[in-house]
């Protein structure tokens, strides 16, 4: 614990060395002075808070907000000196606010932890004494000797030691890691390949030597050194020795490694971002307000305060008969009462600033995060996945996307390649009902019937089924080496594991055509054609790399000829063709790519005798040199890859997620840039950003890739931004790679962001996970200070997601760490259109407007206050009572505006996803800008105004408003003032709703008739517990006077007539889209009177008000007030929504 402790405090870093040493099986050297390196648990922590530093650190993060650090100086100067209100009036709701926001943030890092315990409670086996013992993962230490099974994660950076194969190998996938879901073939040192049991493992004597953590998951340096009969025999060990946490071990039924790197050493975690605290725009802007009213506040107090004390110039105001001063006050210092004088008027006017502003926006976002979860249009039925909100601070965010940043595997595409089409000596064929038809043909064979192949057909299908690396499983067996007597009679229960998803569509194609890959042993292949076994041997295979672009086998075939088959892209085979049908397959290929097909093209040569001699010795002495061997091999390659014979060309479906391209569309209409990020290949992550519409046919795509030098790069970038500006007219695409990235960045960083920005759609591939959150960090700290939002569904993308503003995680098929880590978490991509048009635009303009009028009606509330010390001498004589300053903004005024930023529709969802553009209408933070800031301060000033002099006015000559002659006194006036102000802000928020439902009718009513009620109450009893009744029969007596009525209605009328004229002039002179859209859903359709009254029992009471109300403002045609939405939706087809309230059932409506 003690250990634990100073680690946290930084006294004790778990490693201080470049390298690590670990000890398999933790068996220490017994002789010597050996002190053990110290090392992090196996625990993962996403979480932010534990139960030492909660109270602390949440405190210190809610007193960071202006309002609640200055209510807390507030509470505390009403504690040290004697001032005109109580301390509960700033105190209770300070402490309200705390609690609620720390019960709410409390909450959500629960979840997290509970997503944390998951993952270190999964229950791992460890070899531990001699025998395989059961653990929790988080007790997995460095040094112990882990065992994982087929389809299981790596709870940590393990070195394999051996696997149930032969030659140690094992395959994994890392689709959670780098959005690869390629198999990799990772391979264990002869000497602890062996070791295939516990007891041999026991006895295993090594030491691992390797260099300390690192982010890098492509980068592994280190050595082992095995002790066999006192002998050390040392080995090499590489990134293909490393089986990294959370990658999956595949078509293996058991592998053994030993722990390197744990906890948040390994390398996943490193490849996470420390999660911050997320502010929105919006949240910004409250403190801007709030600076601001600062200043009203401290110009008021300072005033007042000067006022006073000139009034006070003169003996007669300074000390009146009917108030002497005390011996102790005539002798106290000048300078103490000022500034006391000076905080008791900043506690007087202290209510100007909202405390309750904090507690209403905090439940607004709490409660209203449960509309996605219930919204069923997010609801994906074949997973049984609901929209989850991990955070609920960034909802009105949602509504603010300028820029959109997304993984491609898994997140647009669904990981599932088919085989479409393919070129075969010229000729064009589809495969229909498992068989290869010539194009402009059709499947006439009978049931049955297998047609006989030519030779370039045949020749060409062997090709694709033997020019790969997939791997094949059997559920009947443990490994591979009866893949040969499992192919006859099983097949159906054969699984492939393909390198990449290209290469297994195209065996799976090749199979159901009748050509089978049957299996490898690692030696030979063999491959069943319509029945008939061949078996090949694997003599070579030239690995695929970026540079080359292409893969090849050489082979012996059954005849005892060599040949090799070669596949890869157009550019790196077409040139070096010497024989074939090649024009015609190059127009077959660009067809292939016109209809977003991922396209190949496969081509061999045939080998002498004499020739293969050649390759053979080459290929050795390039494959063992120890020095520049990648030139040597890339020499070699090129040297065997030329004269060759063409082939043919395949298509393949990348399977995009359902209405992918419709989704990046409606993103586009609505001003949002989406940036693809990927860690895939440069010609996989074009293909399917064209397949998706994220790159047009028509647009002009420019390249950065395979930069090698900041000169090379910077030349580059000077070259696109001359294409850019010679050609403005046409629409440009970028595809950069990470390499280049990397050095534009460097340099270059100001041309690089000018490109970007005149590039509507950007492609970033071969992209490490820092590298993701690198360019989002690029461009949300850009001069324009963009809102970005990151999507993906793997750990590759956690930073990236954590980089941005708002981080969505994908629930895919690449574990939950990216659901863990985000904002928010949806089942498919195709969700986010809803996300942001819909759900982002209702949350923003919900809570733009609560922020606005919680200022304005506190700005209504206070200068009244201000404005009355002008008429008792500055004596700090409060204007209202002290229970109405205390319930102002907690119960008379606070439901009403709760409701409205919970279930306000400004368009109907339908609207706002068939015309994406209205998302613009509120970019930028449009409607928190200083003008409307300034409308609605401006409008409380002089709401207030009004307020004060209406009243004034009736009373300031002549008090006796009552029959019998009685006057009215200072509390009087005061509640007179109170009483208007409720009505008037009540009834200025009715005027600003436009979706009205029950809830609103009752609360914006309900509040006047409380405050009413309450009122009668609390004036007409005589309260023991109270020091003083000042306000008793005060409220009976005011409404006993015909006169304060009529003041009060005209004063009302006076206050909201102007809004209402304002607000018909604008809508008929200079309507908004908003506007405007608002009368289409009128005249085409529903309204937001059909959508409050369309429940089960049809239509409510508040229709008839409704109508009289729409009628008044001139947005309603009474004909067409019962017709139902007509309009398809283009992305739902039933909106479901939690939102509309209702299923828009012509039935109920």
């Amino acid at each position: 614990m003690l250990r634990w402790i100073r680690q946290q405090l930084g006294f004790d870093p778990p490693h201080q060395s470049e390298t690590r040493t670990v000890y398999i099986a933790n068996r220490f050297p017994e002789h010597g002075h050996y002190v053990p390196q110290k090392f992090a648990d196996n625990r993962i922590i996403s979480s932010k808070y534990t139960v030492w530093n909660f109270v602390p650190k949440n405190l210190f993060e809610q007193f960071r907000r202006i309002a609640n650090f200055y209510f807390l100086i507030i509470f505390l100067v009403q504690l040290m000196i004697d001032t005109p209100t109580s301390p509960i009036t700033s105190g209770l709701p300070l402490f309200f606010v705390i609690t609620v926001t720390a019960i709410k943030q409390g909450y959500e890092d629960w979840l997290r932890h509970k997503a944390d315990n998951e993952v270190n409670g999964a229950p791992v086996y460890v070899v531990r004494s001699g025998s395989l013992v059961q653990t929790k993962s988080k007790n997995i230490r460095v040094g112990d000797i882990v065992r994982v099974a087929k389809d299981e994660t790596f709870p940590a950076d393990l070195v394999l030691l051996s696997s149930d194969r032969e030659g140690g190998t094992c395959h994994i996938t890392t689709a959670s890691l780098d959005g690869e879901t390629n198999l990799k073939t990772h391979f264990a040192v002869p000497e602890t390949a062996v070791a295939q049991s516990v007891s041999r493992l026991e006895a295993l004597v090594a030491i691992i030597e390797c260099q300390q953590p690192e982010a890098d998951l492509y980068r592994f340096i280190g050595r082992i050194t095995v002790t066999q009969q006192e002998e050390e025999i040392v080995r090499p060990l590489g990134s293909e020795n490393l089986l990294l946490r959370g990658a999956r071990l595949k078509n293996t039924k058991e592998i053994f490694g030993v722990a390197v790197y744990t906890g948040m050493e390994a390398k996943m975690a490193l490849n996470y971002k420390c999660k911050s605290q997320k502010r929105s725009a919006v949240e910004k802007s409250m403190n801007t307000f709030l600076l601001i009213y600062l200043g009203i506040l401290l110009f008021e107090a300072i005033l007042s305060t000067i006022l006073k004390y000139a009034w006070q110039a003169e003996s007669k105001w300074d000390e009146p008969w009917y108030n002497q001063k005390t011996e102790q006050d005539r002798n106290s210092s000048k300078i103490l009462r000022f500034i006391s004088d000076f905080l008791a008027f900043l506690v007087l006017y202290n209510f100007i600033i909202p405390i309750s502003l904090y507690v209403t926006v905090e439940m607004q976002k709490f409660l209203g995060s449960f509309f996605i979860g219930w919204d069923l249009d997010l609801y994906h039925e074949e997973t049984d996945q609901k929209a989850q909100v991990n955070t609920s601070d960034l909802n009105e965010e949602l509504g603010q996307v300028e820029y959109v940043f997304t993984d491609k595997t898994g997140t647009l595409t669904e990981n599932e390649m088919q085989f479409r089409e393919c070129s075969i000596n010229g000729i064009k064929y589809h495969e229909i009902n498992g068989k290869l038809v010539p194009e402009g043909t059709t499947d006439d064979y009978p049931d049955g019937y297998l047609p006989r192949l030519s030779g370039e057909e045949e020749l060409f299908l062997k090709a694709v089924s033997l020019c790969h690396t997939v791997q094949i499983s059997y559920d009947q067996t443990d490994g591979l080496e009866d893949s040969f007597r499992h192919a006859n009679g099983i097949s159906s229960q054969m699984e492939y594991y393909a390198s990449s998803p290209d290469e297994k569509a195209l065996v799976e194609a090749t199979k159901r055509i009748g050509v089978t890959f049957a299996g490898s042993n690692g030696e030979n292949m063999e491959i069943k054609t319509f029945g008939r076994s061949e078996k090949y041997k694997l003599l070579h295979v030239l690995e695929f790399d970026a540079n080359r672009r292409r893969m090849s086998v050489i082979l012996q075939t059954p005849s005892g000829e060599k040949v090799l088959f070669t596949k890869g892209a157009e550019s790196s085979i077409l040139p070096f063709i010497r024989s074939g049908e090649i024009e015609k397959t190059r127009v077959h290929v660009d067809e292939f790519a016109l209809k977003g097909l991922r396209t190949l093209v496969v081509a061999c040569r045939h080998f002498t005798p004499e020739e293969y001699q050649e390759v053979d010795r080459r290929l050795q002495e390039a494959r063992t040199a120890l020095q520049q061997r990648e030139e040597r091999l890339a020499e070699v390659f090129s040297f065997i890859e030329k004269d060759l014979e063409l082939l043919g060309a395949t298509g393949v479906e990348d399977k995009l997620q359902e209405k992918v391209q419709e989704t990046i569309e409606s993103l586009r209409l609505a001003g949002i840039k989406v940036w693809v990020l990927t860690g895939d290949k440069h010609e996989t992550a074009v293909s399917v950003s064209l397949s998706c519409g994220h790159f047009h046919r028509t647009m002009n795509i420019l390249e950065l890739v395979q930069q090698k030098s900041d000169n090379e790069c910077a030349e580059q970038l000077r070259r696109l931004a001359r294409r850019i500006k010679d050609d403005h007219v046409i629409q440009h695409g970028l595809v950069v790679d990470g390499a280049s990235l990397s050095l534009a960045l460097r340099e270059h960083e100001k041309l690089f962001m000018d490109i970007c920005r005149n590039c509507p759609a950007v492609l970033c591939c071969r992209m490490a996970p820092l590298q993701k959150a690198k360019v989002v960090r690029l461009i949300k700290t850009s001069p324009e200070k963009p809102i970005t939002l990151a999507i993906g569904d793997g750990a590759n993308d956690v930073s990236m997601i954590q980089e941005a503003h708002v981080g969505i995680g994908i629930m895919g098929k690449e574990g939950r760490q990216a659901v863990r880590n985000s904002d928010y978490a949806i089942a498919r991509f195709r969700f986010l259109s809803k996300l942001l048009l819909v759900h982002g635009h209702f949350y923003y303009i919900r809570i733009a407007n609560l922020v606005q009028y919680f200022f304005y009606k506190n700005v209504c509330f206070i200068t009244p206050q201000f404005l009355y010390q002008f008429v008792c001498l500055f004596s700090q004589q409060t204007l209202y009572d002290s229970v109405y300053l205390t319930l102002y903004n907690i119960s008379f005024t606070s439901l009403p505006i709760l409701v409205y930023s919970l279930f306000e529709q400004l368009v109907h969802p339908h609207v706002l996803q068939s015309k994406p553009a209205l998302y613009r209408d509120i970019s930028k933070n449009s409607l928190l800008s200083f003008k409307s800031f300034l409308y609605w301060t401006l409008l409380g000033f002089s709401h207030a105004l009004v307020f004060f002099f209406g009243s004034y006015l009736l009373m300031g000559e002549d008090t006796s408003l009552m029959g019998n002659g009685k006057m009215f006194g200072n509390w009087t006036f005061g509640t007179l003032v109170f009483t208007v102000m409720v009505i008037t802000v009540t009834l200025k928020l009715a005027l600003e709703t436009h979706f009205w439902t029950w809830m609103n009718h009752f609360v914006t009513w309900g509040s006047i008739a409380f405050y009413f009620i309450f009122s009668l109450f609390y004036g007409g009893i005589i309260w023991p517990f109270l020091h003083a009744q000042d306000m008793y029969f005060v409220f009976v007596q005011l409404l006993s006077s015909g006169s304060a009525w009529f003041a009060i209605i005209i004063i009302v009328i006076i206050c909201l007539f102007p809004d209402v004229i304002k607000k018909v002039l604008y809508r008929h002179v200079q309507p908004t889209s908003t506007q405007k859209a608002q009368l289409t859903e009128t005249y085409k359709g529903i309204n937001c009177l059909d959508a409050m009254c369309c429940f089960s029992d049809g239509e409510t009471a508040c229709a008839p008000v409704g109508r009289i109300m729409e009628r008044m403002m001139g947005r309603c045609n009474p004909s067409r007030l019962r017709r139902l939405w007509s309009d398809p939706d283009p992305f739902n087809s039933n909106d479901r929504s939690i939102l509309t309230l209702s299923p828009m059932e012509a039935t109920s409506c």
